[in-house]
């Protein structure tokens, strides 16, 4: 709890001082800023806040995840005990456990509550990987939980959403007046379309900062996965990855919180490559 305080009030004040760096360099009157700033945090926080509250409610139906409330068979009482066992070694509440119908090796992880999320497996993981392997995915996705991933993801990009909408309206201010020549003058049609696009622009790079973190946070589930499971376990559940990777059908609200490899683009990944992962578990053994 602490470290997600800590990176949430630092990148609260480093994006404070940086707009107002921009504010005396373009001569924004402060005044202003106030409002735009409340107007911004407003909008920036309001959906990343509503997007985790409601995460488990739209993983389940984007997935069509069944959460297993009396088990119906051998594996499902496995999942359940497995889940149980490592949510109180990690110290948190136990989790819904779920199962969604999908072809593809994977698992996820979300809520709001580290005390009541969710962690729900593919038939595919069921399908193809090994208890031992299976013991270890479950591991990172309750890692995931008890880092406090969740949270700190949507705190994060709340910061991010805020810081572009804040810095797309100063730039497209200054902008705009210099290109009428008029500084004075209220905002006009063209003001709007250099805001637009301004705001793709920085969205841009404030994704790219987001799946930094994003890549960051899964070394970390790796490594719990590892001390929940035991790390050859771990090892093994990257290594069956590696081997039968395809393309991820999760939807995108629960991609990022995934077991899986992610995007070709390595800027805008989620998850570090499979391989990096696998080195990063064999260098700490």
């Amino acid at each position: 709890m602490f470290n997600r305080i800590f990176l949430f009030l630092a990148t609260n004040l480093a994006v404070l001082a940086l707009v107002s760096i921009v504010m005396s360099v373009l001569g924004v009157n402060s005044q202003q800023f106030g409002g735009l700033l409340i107007m911004a945090a407003l909008f920036g926080f309001g959906g990343s806040i509503i997007s985790l509250l409601l995460s488990k409610w739209m993983a389940k139906r984007a997935t069509g995840a069944q959460v297993i409330e009396q088990p119906r068979n051998e594996a499902e009482r496995w999942l359940v005990a497995t889940v149980q066992r490592q949510a109180q070694a990690a110290g948190i509440g136990m989790p819904e456990v779920a199962i969604y119908d999908a072809p593809e090796i994977n698992a996820f992880a979300t809520g709001a509550n580290r005390n009541n999320a969710l962690v729900a497996v593919s038939t595919g993981l069921l399908r193809a990987m090994s208890r031992d392997e299976a013991e270890a995915v479950l591991g990172h996705e309750v890692s995931h939980v008890a880092n406090g991933d969740m949270v700190t993801m949507a705190l994060l990009q709340g910061v991010l959403n805020t810081f572009v909408i804040v810095l797309a309206r100063i730039v497209g201010r200054v902008v705009d007046g210099a290109i009428s020549g008029d500084r004075d003058r209220g905002p006009g049609f063209g003001y709007y379309i250099i805001v637009f696009v301004l705001e793709m622009v920085f969205g841009f790079f404030a994704s790219m900062i987001a799946m930094w973190f994003s890549r960051h946070r899964e070394f970390r589930a790796d490594a719990g996965g590892a001390q929940l499971a035991g790390r050859q376990k771990m090892i093994a559940a990257l290594e069956r990855l590696a081997q039968t990777h395809g393309e991820s059908t999760l939807p995108k609200q629960v991609a990022a919180f995934g077991i899986n490899g992610g995007s070709v683009q390595r800027l805008l990944m989620s998850h570090p490559p499979l391989e990096v992962r696998i080195a990063a578990l064999q260098k700490a053994a």
